[in-house]
C-alpha cells in the first residue's frame, strides 16, 4: 500500500507530469515569467469555467481577500461580519486594514456561517459580510444575499476551500461558488482542490467597475505605468503557476468526483456509528470535499489521532482554536462560551486524508483502523 498522506501531491503530479513539465518549459523558453501568455490563458479559462465576467489573478488567497476589501473603499472602523470557525486569514486581512471584524457562530451540521447570526450582528457600522465556504460546500448564499440587499451590504465570498462547487437557488438556477456575492476569492495553495506548486490566488466578480479597481490595486495602484492614483499592493500570479493551473483546471471536475467517491466510502463506513458524526451535506450545494471532517461524539479525540498515527494514518484538526479565542485577536466583546457551536466543533472535529489519489486499499485501511479504535 502507498504511504498515506493528507494530500498526495506527488502521485497527482506523476499522473499529469508530461503536461505540467511541458507547460513549465514553455514559460521558461518564453521568459515571460510575469503576466505572460500563461496567466492570460488561465484567466480566460477560469472565467469560462466559473461563468463569471472577470477573474483577477493574484499572489495568494489572503491577498485576494485584502484586495477585495481595498477595492470596496472600506474605512477604518467599518465592520465586517465573518465566522469564528475558519482559517485565520479571513479575519487577518480585516484587522490589517484597520477594519473591525465581527464574528458570529456557525451551523452545527454544515459548519458554515449562520445567516440568523449574521443578521443579529448587523449595526450601522456594518459594511460587508464574508461567508466562508468551509471544507468544500457553500454557505447558504441565497439567504445571505437577501440579508445583504436588505441592509445594503457587500458580500465577499471566501471560496478558498470550495472551488468548483455548485450552489442551487430556490428557483433551480445554479451558480459556481465564488460567483454569487459581489466578489469571490480563492487560493491556489498546493493542497487546495485546484492548487499550484507555490502560492497563488484569484478574485472573481461580475461587476465591471470593481474588476477595474481590483486590477489597479493588485498592480501597485497603477492606472498608467508609473502613474499611481491609488494605494495598492504588489500581488501577481506568476506565469509558471498559471501554466500548472491551466493543466489542473481542465481536470477539476474529475478531481471533485474522485474526492466525492472517497467521501462516500467514508460515509458508508461510519454511518450511524455513535462515536462519530459524518459531514452533513447541504442540500443547496454540491460538496467538493476539500476536507473530510468528522465530529467525535464521546470519544477522546487525542487518543484517536494518536492511535491513527501509530498505524501511519495522518489526521488533522481544522481548527483547534476559534478566531475569537486566538491570542492575536482577543477582544473584550467576546469571551469563552459566546459561540457554543464553534467552540464545540474546535474541541471535537478531526479530518481524515482527502485527495484525488486515494484508492480502495487505502480507504479500507483507514476506515478499519478508525472503527477498530471506536469499537475496542
Amino acid at each position: 500500500m502507498k504511504k498515506l498522506q493528507m494530500v498526495d501531491l506527488r502521485s497527482q503530479y506523476l499522473d499529469i507530469k508530461t503536461e505540467i513539465d511541458h507547460g513549465i518549459q514553455e514559460v521558461v523558453d518564453s521568459c515571460a515569467f510575469i503576466n505572460g501568455p500563461a496567466v492570460q490563458a488561465f484567466q480566460k479559462n477560469m472565467e469560462q469555467y466559473l461563468g463569471v465576467k472577470h477573474v483577477i489573478p493574484c499572489a495568494n488567497g489572503t491577498d485576494a481577500l485584502q484586495v477585495s476589501m481595498m477595492a470596496l473603499n472600506l474605512l477604518p472602523g467599518d465592520e465586517v461580519i465573518t465566522t469564528s470557525f475558519t482559517f485565520i486569514a479571513t479575519a487577518e486581512v480585516i484587522a490589517l486594514l484597520k477594519l473591525t471584524p465581527v464574528l458570529v457562530d456557525v451551523d452545527p451540521g454544515t459548519f458554515n456561517i449562520n445567516p440568523a447570526a449574521i443578521e443579529r450582528a448587523i449595526t450601522p457600522k456594518t459594511k460587508a459580510i464574508v461567508p466562508v465556504h468551509l471544507f468544500g460546500q457553500t454557505a447558504p448564499m441565497e439567504e445571505i444575499m437577501e440579508i445583504a440587499a436588505k441592509y445594503n451590504l457587500y458580500v465577499i465570498e471566501d471560496n478558498c476551500q470550495a472551488i468548483g462547487a455548485d450552489y442551487v437557488f430556490a428557483d433551480g438556477k445554479k451558480k459556481k461558488a465564488g460567483t454569487i456575492g459581489h466578489i469571490g476569492c480563492t487560493s491556489f495553495f498546493p493542497s487546495k482542490n485546484l492548487g499550484c506548486y507555490g502560492d497563488g490566488g484569484a478574485i472573481f466578480t461580475n461587476d465591471d467597475d470593481l474588476a477595474k479597481q481590483m486590477r489597479v490595486v493588485v498592480n501597485h495602484g497603477m492606472t498608467v505605468r508609473y502613474y499611481h492614483d491609488y494605494v495598492g499592493v504588489n500581488s501577481r500570479l506568476d506565469s509558471i503557476q498559471a501554466a500548472i493551473l491551466n493543466v489542473k483546471l481542465a481536470r477539476l471536475d474529475t478531481y471533485a468526483a474522485k474526492r466525492l467517491a472517497a467521501a462516500d466510502f467514508y460515509d458508508k463506513a461510519f454511518a450511524n456509528h455513535p462515536g462519530l458524526k459524518t459531514p452533513e451535506r447541504y442540500t443547496r450545494s454540491t460538496h467538493v470535499f476539500h476536507q473530510y471532517t468528522l465530529v467525535t461524539e464521546k470519544v477522546d479525540r487525542k487518543e484517536l489521532i494518536d492511535y491513527l498515527a501509530s498505524k501511519e494514518i495522518p489526521a488533522m484538526i481544522y481548527y483547534p482554536v476559534p478566531l475569537h479565542l486566538q491570542k492575536a485577536y482577543l477582544d473584550p466583546r467576546y469571551k469563552p462560551g459566546d459561540f457554543p457551536v464553534t467552540e464545540h466543533l474546535c474541541n471535537t472535529v478531526f479530518s481524515l486524508p482527502m485527495h484525488t489519489e486515494l484508492d480502495q486499499e487505502q480507504l479500507t485501511y483507514i476506515t478499519q483502523h478508525v472503527l477498530n479504535f471506536l469499537n475496542r
